[in-house]
Order: C-alpha cells, then sequence, then structure tokens
C-alpha cells in the first residue's frame, strides 16, 4: 500500500512540473516567434487628384437629323438618275429626271399664250390713252394676262415635278429603280439621311431631373465600335415626365464626321451632369465589411485601418469623399492579409497600379 501511494505521489510531481514548464515556455515561444515574423512587402500609393464626372447613363436610338423619303409627283418614265446607293450627295443635286417632253411642250404653250396676253393688254393700255377702247375691255385683257400668267406657272410646275433633287446634303438609301422603268405618281424611289451630325434620343430617370440641362456634354457609346466614342452634346428637354417609367425625354446631337453611325442604329448615352476635382484612388485598394468601407494606409513601416466615405466611381477607380488626404500613402495589394498595426514592407511595382480612368479624356 505505502508503495502505491509513493508511485502515486511521483506522477502527480511528474505532471505539476509539466504543466509550469508549459505555462512558463509556450508564452515564451510565442513572443519570440511575433518578433520574428517577417513585415509584410506591399505595394503604396498616393491619392491623386483628378476631374471627376457625376454622369447619368441611358440607352437610346439614332436618327438621321434630317431625313426624307423621295417620291415622284407625276408619273413617267426614268429617263436620268444618280441614286447610287451611299453616295453623299449635295442639296439641289438632280437625283432622278422622268421623261418630260410633254410637259415642256405644254410650258412652251403656256409661254406662248402669256406672250399674246401680254401684248394684247400693252395694246389696249396706249388705246386707252386715246379713248379708243373701253374701261371694260382693258380689265377683260389684264384678267386674260393674270390667267396666262398662272398657266405658265403652273406648267412649269409641272415640268419640275418630273425631276427629283436633293433637299439637303444627304447619303441616298437603298434603291430599286432602274434606268426606263415606269414609275406612278407616289412611288418612293429611295430614302436621303444627313448623317454628318445625328440625333440621339433617350430618356433620363427623373431624380436627374433638377442636374439636367441643354448643353451638357453627352458621350455615345455603339456595339458596333466597343472601343471608340462619339461625342455630342443635349440640345432639347422633353416637357413631360413618362408616369409609368418616371423618365424624361431628352435629344442630343452626336458629331458623325466619318459617317460611322447610321439611322435608327442602338446607343448608349453617358451624359455629364457636372465636373469636379476629387481625390481618387485605385479601387483595388478598398476593402469592404459589411456596411464599412476601409483602406489600409501606410505610415512608418505599420499598417494602419481608416475607414472612408465613397463617391463616384470609374472603371478601376474609386472617389474617396472623406477619411484620406493627398499625404497618405494607400496600400493597394496584399492588404486583404493585414491587421492594423502589422508591419509593412512598401516596395515599388508599376504593374500593381491601374491605369487611371478618372481622366478628362472624352472617351474615359
Amino acid at each position: 500500500m505505502v508503495k502505491q501511494w509513493l508511485i502515486a505521489l511521483v506522477l502527480v510531481a511528474l505532471a505539476t512540473a509539466g504543466a509550469l514548464s508549459w505555462h512558463y515556455l509556450v508564452p515564451e515561444e510565442a513572443d519570440s516567434a511575433q518578433r520574428e515574423r517577417p513585415a509584410s512587402k506591399v505595394n503604396a500609393i498616393s491619392p491623386n487628384m483628378e476631374v471627376v464626372r457625376d454622369s447619368v447613363n441611358a440607352v437610346g436610338n439614332l436618327r438621321a437629323l434630317d431625313q426624307v423619303e423621295l417620291t415622284t409627283e407625276v408619273s413617267g418614265r426614268v429617263v436620268e438618275m444618280n441614286l447610287a446607293s451611299g453616295k453623299r450627295v449635295s442639296q439641289g443635286q438632280l437625283l432622278l429626271r422622268l421623261d418630260d417632253r410633254q410637259a415642256r411642250a405644254d410650258l412652251q404653250v403656256a409661254e406662248a399664250t402669256l406672250a399674246d396676253a401680254r401684248r394684247q393688254y400693252q395694246r389696249a393700255q396706249r388705246l386707252q390713252t386715246n379713248n379708243s377702247i373701253s374701261r371694260s375691255q382693258v380689265d377683260e385683257l389684264r384678267t386674260a394676262m393674270a390667267v396666262a400668267e398662272a398657266r405658265r406657272e403652273s406648267a412649269r410646275t409641272r415640268l419640275d415635278n418630273h425631276r427629283i433633287e436633293a433637299p439637303f446634303e444627304g447619303v441616298i438609301g437603298l434603291s430599286d429603280i432602274s434606268l426606263g422603268t415606269y414609275l406612278s405618281s407616289g412611288t418612293s424611289v429611295a430614302s436621303l439621311d444627313s448623317t454628318d451630325r445625328m440625333e440621339l434620343g433617350f430618356s433620363i430617370p427623373e431624380r436627374f431631373l433638377g442636374q439636367v440641362r441643354t448643353g451638357q456634354l453627352v458621350l455615345g457609346r455603339s456595339p458596333a465600335y466597343p472601343d471608340e466614342g462619339f461625342e455630342g452634346e443635349l440640345v432639347e428637354l422633353g416637357t413631360r415626365i413618362n408616369e409609368l417609367s418616371r423618365t424624361l425625354p431628352v435629344r442630343a446631337i452626336i458629331d458623325n464626321p466619318d459617317g460611322k453611325l447610321r439611322p435608327g442604329q442602338f446607343m448608349s448615352a453617358n451624359l455629364t451632369l457636372r465636373e469636379r476635382e476629387a481625390l481618387v484612388i485605385p479601387e483595388q485598394a478598398l476593402m469592404i465589411r459589411g456596411d464599412d468601407k476601409y483602406v489600409f494606409i501606410a505610415e512608418d513601416g505599420i499598417a494602419r485601418r481608416v475607414s472612408v466615405s465613397l463617391g463616384s466611381r470609374s472603371p478601376g477607380w474609386v472617389e474617396v469623399s472623406r477619411g484620406l488626404s493627398q499625404d497618405n500613402r494607400v496600400i493597394v495589394t496584399g492588404q486583404d492579409r493585414l491587421s492594423s498595426g502589422d508591419r509593412i514592407d512598401v516596395v515599388d511595382d508599376d504593374n500593381a497600379i491601374p491605369e487611371n480612368r478618372f481622366a478628362s479624356s472624352p472617351d474615359s
């Protein structure tokens, strides 16, 4: 029995000594590991002051500023035409002429009739001075001359109606008309669109009504030309809010000097409401945890967490409205492994920072 008690006492003593050894050694080893932990390598950048645009995006459709469907006003056979699809024509240029021989003959008859009526009236005026003709006869001849003038104008108009001329400078659309084709009155021969400047119609949400005004910059983009922007400006505001969509219809004029854009084409629109100077940082530096938005800044080799308030965004960049200054160095890589107070080693790496897309270029 005594021997068993001695063994138990030895085991208890050994257990107590092991616990004391663990208690004193583990914290010492942990502190040593903490002291030996290397500083995290990070990249940092100072916030920039850039021109920031407050803008609103929408989608719309293009239409020609001037557009018309060319149709015949009289019947006849085509004897001359200039309707090459896609060809640019100037104002007043002849596009199509119908056989006008009969119309020319009618005009010659009308002009001869007018000339005879004018001679008779002038002769009557001379006779009236000698009282050789009554006033009523002179009045009848004056009326006959006026009727002849009207008939001449009518004949001239019928002759002109055999010609189709461009009412404005533009581009000819598709046409199925050939020389020698007989056309009836009212036949559509082609479309004509003025495409140097295009009208873009789109709608703006009602909440932006107080910020929208004519003259504001509009940048249009088309899926057909994904890497190209088309500049323009807002020129008209609607007078009524759409009750279903709660939007205001507006119109912009888009420059199209190369003729790439076509009437009816779909286009997205970015309307600049205002421009201002603001502090921006790379979006990759931003950390979000629930409603909390923060970044880490580098201070004397130590990472410090700072809460920020955000404003406008652009691809890869974000505006900071509160929480930072230009003197801060914002950590842009490795911040997801940091805690406030961690030691850091800031290294230079140009590839770690995205290209600034808040630049004032209209293609931004």
